[in-house]
């Protein structure tokens, strides 16, 4: 018989997802200005423009990843072990490649193997950003049986 695991509701879901984004953009803008010498205008344009592609993708993806976990596992996310928080941080940044590098490819004039560097680059940066946030995150607002 299958245990019954709790989730995040859409309220939680969407509060983790935006507070995600507008510190991501916090702390991402000044360096992707600084590193590539552009206004902070346009390097926030266009973490906007990707923040965006990645809010829905990353909504339907920890609604995935959780939902596996409590059907697998029988656990819910605030629970989850550092290898799986790993596991989870990368495959996010990797799968959301799909959506954004086309953005970068039109917004900024570069090249597919230009844009893919910058998109590695910013998955590193937000891969890590993304495992300490949501590790804060599941221990401030833990998932209430």
């Amino acid at each position: 018989m299958a245990t019954t695991v709790a989730l995040r509701n859409r309220r939680e879901r969407l509060l983790q997802t935006l507070w995600f984004e507008a510190g991501g953009l916090l702390l991402v803008t000044p360096m992707l200005a600084w590193v590539s010498g552009t206004r902070a205008g346009e390097s926030l344009a266009l973490l906007v423009a990707l923040s965006v592609a990645v809010m829905l993708w990353a909504a339907l993806y920890n609604t995935a990843f959780d939902r596996l976990e409590a059907h697998f596992a029988g656990r819910v996310a605030s629970e989850r072990p550092h290898r799986l928080r790993v596991v989870h941080a990368v495959g996010l940044e990797v799968s959301s490649v799909l959506a954004t590098c086309p953005i970068i490819v039109a917004m900024t004039g570069l090249g597919w193997w230009q844009a893919l560097a910058v998109d590695i680059a910013l998955g590193a940066v937000y891969a890590a950003y993304g495992y300490l946030y949501h590790w804060l995150f599941d221990h401030l607002r833990p998932v209430r049986g």
